[in-house]
């Protein structure tokens, strides 16, 4: 049996997909799926044996319920992902005191897990995005959601657990299954939502100099070369450590916009909207995944372009209202 904590959510549905079709269905799904949203969707094409809902899994794990089950893998990707989430206390226990438990339940079991950190510990840049366990203690994440990926990461390099598991740095990712996400949905889908309902997409202007507005940079990947990344390193002997999962490639808001006019058959229309106050001093004009030690391991796939990667989205999902199964 594989495990796949927040596997209605974008990256984990996705994770379940890329298993079944390799034609793996014995997949425990842990989530939260709450009423205030549809992330359930993302779950009726998939095929998978069993749910149980976050607080459960935890209580079973730790009651020795999956002592006696033979668990192929952990994937967890479960945790609050709201980067203007400002209950610390909620983060920590979310997203690094649930880390803990599963990470040190599957190192005493030998169990192979690859779980979810972020770009986000990177803060500002100004040290780079390289993922290098030695240098993560330099690090500023800029908000509470970046920090409280950091405290794991930190922990598990104090404890020498990155001999046994694997942490993943994403990018910015995007793709089908993303429609639950409300304020934190990408911006190739707000860029669909804009295009569809009134022609023109709106993107932030710049208040740095060095940028024109539009062109400040960030690491986008498709959810489906996310997914294969992480398949890889899970499945690699010495897949182990911390790893950027991202394109390795900065592209500006302005292309993305163009990609997804593109894709829809339209004009391009982009209007340059003032900055909310709050975000101007917070705001990152660049974000670059450094992926030459995920390259060095043997990863030679090229990740779609994006604007292939655009068109298959919106063309195959959002314009058809499918979800990953659905083909």
């Amino acid at each position: 049996m594989y495990i796949v904590t927040g596997g209605a959510g974008l990256i984990g549905s996705a994770t379940v997909w890329k298993l079944n079709c390799e034609g793996i269905t014995d997949i425990l799904v842990v989530d939260h799926l709450g009423n205030t949203t549809d992330k359930w969707k993302n779950l009726a094409p998939l095929k998978y044996s069993d749910y149980l809902e976050r607080d459960e899994f935890f209580s079973k794990l730790e009651a020795g319920f999956f002592d006696n089950v033979k668990i192929e893998g952990v994937f967890h990707l479960g945790a609050c992902s709201a980067t203007t989430e400002r209950d610390a206390t909620y983060l920590v226990k979310n997203n690094f005191r649930c880390t803990v438990t599963l990470a040190e339940y599957c190192i005493s079991r030998k169990i192979r897990m690859v779980y979810a950190s972020s770009c986000a510990t990177y803060g500002d840049g100004s040290l780079g995005y390289r993922d290098d366990e030695n240098e993560i203690d330099q690090l500023r994440p800029m908000n509470m959601y970046g920090y409280s990926k950091q405290m794991f990461d930190l922990y598990a390099r104090q404890r020498g657990y990155f001999k046994h598991i694997t942490g993943c740095k994403f990018s910015n990712i995007y793709g089908p299954n993303e429609r639950h996400k409300g304020e934190m949905r990408s911006v190739v889908m707000r860029c669909f939502e804009q295009i569809t309902a009134d022609g023109k997409m709106r993107l932030f202007k710049s208040y740095k100099k060095e940028y024109a507005d539009g062109e400040s940079l960030r690491d986008f990947l498709y959810v489906k070369d996310a997914v294969d990344m992480i398949l890889f390193l899970f499945r690699h002997p010495r897949g182990t450590g911390l790893y950027n999962i991202g394109s390795g490639k900065a592209e500006t808001w302005n292309s993305l916009a163009r990609a997804a006019f593109s894709a829809l058959g339209k004009p391009c229309n982009i209007e340059y909207i003032d900055m909310p106050e709050h975000l101007r001093d917070r705001y990152q004009y660049y974000t670059c995944a450094e992926m030459g030690k995920l390259r060095a391991l043997g990863y030679d796939r090229e990740p779609m372009t994006l604007e292939e990667a655009v068109r298959d989205y919106l063309c195959n999902y959002m314009l058809t209202g499918k979800y990953l199964g659905d083909e």
